[in-house]
């Protein structure tokens, strides 16, 4: 057993084209190792191949080529100890309307073939907050309650890797705040987390690392700080009353474009300048300001930069 709670080599994925359609590559040869303990973001646009990623690491669908091995357990050559392995919510609400949660987690926890004697059914729905629900009829609860089931559903077999898949998608405050809680408990305790959501900010709160996938591949991985410090970039952008000079002296760090209206536009990190130090070199380099305003990127602005990447040619 390796430190890593998943590892995929060479993921491929093609799906048969129909009615005389080519077939489509959702997955082109991933290459992603996810450490254990830790609570890793896989963000992408819709269509970019998350869907089909998770459910290969679910046993849902079957892989074209490559390897995947869940807590050390090739697919391949245990399929049932690496599907033990994991924990899945999935994003969509469909459950059987006539089990009641604690039937639910029961019926869950024997397709697992966990036994009886085992089964922490109320442990769990006291989890989720749904134990003075646990006999009320799936149908009788709000959308909220329902994804909170799901949650439920996804630990009956104590899985070391919970995947959540959306799972804050359309849901109130009360109930994200109450499931980052149970996300960041179960984290504690040692299970690995892999998130996949479109709220960026929540991705940059919770996760250790972030992998955003295009195009059915990975066009970048990294830890969240080294993504931060990629947003934590700011510009400030001064017109000048007249020609600037070719030479201007700046902090470290700091870079300079000369844009086509003639304006300069200073990029600087907030943590280690202020607007000032550039103001101050502006002034030292005889410039006089016209007008002066700022541009702060975020992680929205560095995801769109490299989801909006061409694709690569084929």
């Amino acid at each position: 057993m390796t430190n890593n709670a998943i590892e995929i080599e060479g993921l491929r994925k093609t799906y048969a084209g129909s009615n005389g359609e080519p077939d489509k590559e959702a997955l082109k040869g991933i290459d992603l190792t996810i450490p254990q303990g830790s609570i890793f973001g896989l963000l992408g646009p819709n269509g970019a191949g998350k869907s089909t990623l998770i459910n290969i690491l679910a046993g849902l669908v079957v892989k074209t080529d490559g390897a995947v091995r869940i807590w050390g357990f090739d697919q391949d050559v245990n399929p049932r100890q690496s599907r033990a392995s994991i924990g899945v919510m999935p994003q969509e609400l469909n459950m059987d309307p006539f089990f009641t949660p604690r039937g639910a987690l029961d019926v869950q926890a024997g397709l697992y073939g966990v036994p009886r004697a085992q089964r922490r059914t109320m442990d769990i729905l006291r989890m989720v907050g749904l134990d003075d629900k646990a006999d009320a009829y799936a149908r009788s609860l709000s959308g909220g309650m329902r994804r909170r089931l799901l949650l439920g559903k996804a630990l009956v077999h104590n899985p070391h890797i919970l995947v959540l898949d959306e799972p804050t998608a359309g849901v109130d405050i009360e109930l994200r705040q109450m499931l980052w809680q149970n996300v960041r408990r179960l984290n504690d305790q040692g299970m690995t987390i892999i998130l996949t959501t479109h709220y960026l900010e929540e991705a940059q709160e919770m996760c250790d690392e972030i992998a955003i996938i295009n195009h059915g591949e990975v066009v970048i991985r990294d830890e969240t700080q080294n993504l931060i410090r990629r947003i934590d970039a700011k510009t400030l952008v001064i017109q000048p009353d007249g020609p600037a000079p070719s030479d201007i002296a700046l902090p470290e760090g700091v870079e300079l474009e000369r844009r086509r209206d003639g304006s300069l536009a200073f990029t600087y990190s907030r943590a280690r300048h202020a607007p000032g130090d550039l103001l101050e070199a502006v002034r030292d380099a005889g410039i006089r300001i016209r007008d002066v305003f700022t541009e702060e990127a975020n992680l929205e602005d560095v995801f769109l930069d490299l989801t909006r990447a061409p694709r690569p040619a084929a």
